[in-house]
């Protein structure tokens, strides 16, 4: 079984920026808490996600690549809202931070996440790193795109 294991992050500094981003459009067919299922549109790729209920920092995880055309029309299948954001890459200290900058309906958030290859792993924290959420289900995606961050109170 595949597994992801990752800590999650708000960003509360500009040391990360830098670098060309890649424009990603996400939406979820389903976001049932014990199982997610979610499309992806990055560049020049997409892919297909499934993604079981998290446990701490760790849930079940496959992806599957699928033709573009098949993305663009799974997208228009998703609940509301699709989620639309830029995604930054940044290499610190031996592990890749991916900084996500949201745009329209979640434009203003800016979250980190860092993928572990075990949950007792503790990557040095980057200076512009602010507080953690990975405990914080709001700031899962799936969230994002029903509860969308504009309209939090």
């Amino acid at each position: 079984m595949a597994t992801e294991i990752e800590r999650k992050f708000l960003v509360s500094g500009n040391g990360w920026r830098g670098g060309e981003g890649t424009r990603f459009s996400q939406g979820y067919l389903t976001a049932d808490p014990d199982r997610t299922v979610r499309v992806r549109l990055a560049g020049e790729k997409a892919w297909l996600t499934l993604k079981g209920r998290s446990v701490g920092i760790s849930r079940s995880e496959f992806e599957y690549e699928i033709p573009i055309a098949d993305a663009a029309e799974l997208l228009k299948l998703c609940l509301p809202t699709v989620i639309d954001k830029t995604r930054y890459c940044v290499d610190h200290a031996g592990h890749t931070w991916e900084i996500d900058v949201f745009h329209g309906e979640n434009d203003g958030l800016i979250v980190a996440e860092v993928e572990l290859e075990s949950e007792d792993v503790q990557p040095p924290i980057p200076e512009w790193i602010g507080k953690e959420v990975s405990d914080d289900p709001r700031y899962f995606n799936s969230h994002l795109s029903r509860h969308p961050y504009r309209k939090w109170d």
